[in-house]
C-alpha cells in the first residue's frame, strides 16, 4: 500500500508545476529505492499546521471574498474564534448566499497545493487527512492579516479568501453580517465566466443578443436563474438574518431522525440541520385539550359513523350510506364536486380510511371493517386519540415511506406553512438521494401516509383537498411531538 501512495505522490509532484531539476531529483529517488522516506517527509509537510487553543476566547472581524470576482463579491462578519470548521462552513454558505449542494474544502494558503482539511465524507471516500470536525478558527488564525481559504463545488471552482481584519477582545455570542456587496452567483451558473456573462446580461435588461451560455432563449434563461436575481443587490439584513438561521442550534432528535441529519452531515449537506435549527423546531410538543379535540375530530367523526363494523360492499368499498355520512359530517360534501356517495369516486373520504387504517383505529377481516382495540379504548377521548397517533408515526416500513415520513414530520414542525410543506419535503428527500423516476435532477414528490396523516390532522376535509394554507401551531407540535420523543 505504502508503494502505490509513494507512485501516486509522484505524480501529483510532477504534474504540479516542478521545475526540470526537481523532476529529476525525484525520478532518480523513485529508481534509486529512496522514494518513500522521501515522500513520507513531503507527507508530514503538506498535514496543517494547528496553533494551540488560546486560554480565552477571542473575536474576528473577517472579510470574506469571492476570489477573482469583478467587481467584488463579499461580506464582513464577525466570528467567535472557538467556531468549528463545519460550522464555519456553513456561516460562509449562509454569508455568501450558496444553497450548501456542492462539497467544500478548507486550506490554510492561497494555493491549491497548500494543506488542507478533510472532511467526514473525504474520509468515507478512502481519502486521509486532518478532519476538519474539530477544528476551531482561533487553531488557524490568530492576527491582523492573517488568512484562511474556501473551496466550494469543485466543479465551478469557487474559491473564497477569508483575511483577518482585526482582532476582538470580546468574542460576538454568534456570527454575524456587518456588511457587504454584491449578489452570490447562481449555483451552477459554470464559475467566475459563467457568473459574469450572467451578470452582464441582467445587467443589460436581458439583452437576447448578449444570451449567456446554452440557454435557448431568454425566458428559458430567466426561469433557470433565482427570482429575482440581480448581481448588484446585497441586503445585510437579510443576509444577517440568514446567518442566524443557519447557526442555530438544531434541536435534539434521536433515532432513524438523528441518523438521517447524521447521513447529510457526512455529505456536507446541512438542510436538515437548518430546519431543526428554525425557532419553531424547539417549540413544545404538547397540544391543549380544545385543541386535541380539533386535530382529530375527523378520525372521531369516521369512528362514530362506523360503530362496531360495518360489512364492505363486494368490490371492498364502505357502503355508500357510510361515504354520505362521513362526508356529510366532515365537510367534505360542502366542495367536493360529486354525489360523495362513492368511495372510489370520493377520494377523501377514502383518504380517511386508508390513514385510519394506516394508524391503526381500523381494521378488515372477512369482508367488514372494524375499529381495533385502540380505537375502542380512546375513540371518545382526544387526547388519548392524538397520543396514539404520536406514538404511530412515521407510517411505513421500506425506506422511501419512512424517510418521507420523517421529512415531513421535520417541515411541518418547523412550522412553515401548510403551502411550503410539499416543496420543502422535496428538498429534503432530493438531498437524500431519492429522484423522481429516472431523472437524477428531479426532486421527488413529498407524498407520504405521514404527511397524509398531517393534512387531515391539519383539516384536509373541510377545505378543497390539499389546498391547506397557513401555520397550524397544534400540527407542528404534534409533529414536533413526534420527532422528540424517545
Amino acid at each position: 500500500m505504502a508503494e502505490a501512495i509513494d507512485v501516486q505522490y509522484l505524480v501529483k509532484q510532477l504534474m504540479a508545476g516542478a521545475s526540470p531539476e526537481e523532476n529529476k531529483a525525484l525520478l532518480e529517488a523513485l529508481m534509486s529505492g529512496q522514494v518513500t522516506s522521501i515522500f513520507e517527509k513531503v507527507k508530514r509537510e503538506e498535514a496543517p499546521t494547528l496553533l494551540p487553543v488560546p486560554s480565552e476566547v477571542r473575536g474576528f472581524r473577517v472579510r470574506l471574498d469571492l476570489h477573482g470576482a469583478k467587481p467584488p463579491v463579499w461580506r464582513r462578519l464577525e466570528l467567535p474564534g472557538d467556531l468549528t470548521l463545519p460550522r464555519l462552513h456553513d456561516v460562509i454558505q449562509a454569508a455568501m448566499g450558496w444553497t450548501n449542494s456542492h462539497l467544500h474544502r478548507f486550506r490554510t494558503g492561497s494555493d491549491h497545493r497548500s494543506p488542507f482539511f478533510v472532511t467526514s465524507f473525504d474520509l468515507e471516500e478512502g481519502d486521509e487527512g486532518t478532519l476538519e470536525d474539530d477544528v476551531r478558527l482561533d487553531q488557524l488564525v490568530a492576527e491582523k492579516g492573517d488568512e484562511l481559504w474556501y473551496d466550494y463545488d469543485f466543479g465551478d471552482g469557487w474559491d473564497h479568501k477569508l483575511v483577518i481584519e482585526e482582532v476582538l477582545d470580546e468574542p460576538p455570542a454568534t456570527a454575524r453580517c456587518t456588511g457587504g456587496r454584491m449578489a452570490c452567483p447562481p449555483e451552477d451558473c459554470g464559475g467566475i465566466g459563467g457568473y459574469e456573462d450572467l451578470a452582464a446580461w441582467v445587467r443589460s435588461g436581458y439583452d437576447d443578443v448578449r444570451l449567456p451560455g446554452n440557454f435557448e432563449d431568454a425566458a428559458h434563461a430567466r426561469d433557470w436563474l433565482p427570482i429575482d436575481w440581480h448581481p448588484d443587490h446585497f441586503d445585510v439584513g437579510e443576509t444577517d438574518t440568514a446567518l442566524a438561521i443557519a447557526v442555530a442550534e438544531p434541536v435534539a432528535v434521536t433515532g432513524e431522525m438523528a441518523e438521517l441529519a447524521e447521513q447529510l452531515d457526512r455529505r456536507g449537506v446541512r438542510l436538515l440541520r437548518e430546519v431543526l435549527g428554525r425557532p419553531f423546531s424547539h417549540g413544545s410538543i404538547d397540544v391543549s385539550d380544545v385543541e386535541a379535540d380539533r386535530l382529530t375530530e375527523t378520525y372521531r367523526v369516521f369512528l362514530e359513523v362506523i360503530g362496531d363494523g360495518v360489512t364492505l360492499t363486494a368490490a371492498g368499498y364502505l357502503p355508500p350510506a357510510v361515504v354520505e355520512q362521513v362526508a356529510e359530517r366532515t365537510g367534505i360534501a360542502d366542495w367536493w364536486f360529486g354525489k360523495a356517495n362513492r368511495e372510489d369516486l370520493t377520494f377523501p373520504v377514502a383518504d380517511i380510511r386508508t390513514t385510519a387504517r394506516a394508524l391503526g383505529f381500523v381494521s378488515v377481516r372477512k369482508g367488514r371493517l372494524s375499529p381495533t382495540t385502540a380505537a375502542l379504548r380512546c375513540g371518545r377521548d382526544p387526547q388519548a386519540l392524538w397520543r396514539h397517533i404520536v406514538g404511530r408515526l412515521p407510517l411505513g416500513t421500506k425506506d422511501a415511506e419512512r424517510q418521507a415520513g420523517w421529512m415531513a414530520l421535520a417541515v411541518v414542525g418547523s412550522g412553515v406553512p401548510a403551502q411550503e410543506w410539499r416543496s420543502e419535503i422535496s428538498d429534503l428527500l432530493f438531498a437524500l438521494g431519492w429522484r423522481s423516476g429516472h431523472d437524477r435532477f428531479s426532486p421527488p414528490p413529498a407524498n407520504s401516509a405521514t404527511l397524509d396523516v398531517l393534512e387531515q390532522l391539519a383539516g384536509a376535509s373541510r377545505v378543497r383537498w390539499r389546498e391547506i394554507k397557513g401555520i397550524d401551531l397544534a400540527v407542528a407540535a404534534t409533529a414536533r411531538a413526534v420527532t422528540r420523543r424517545r
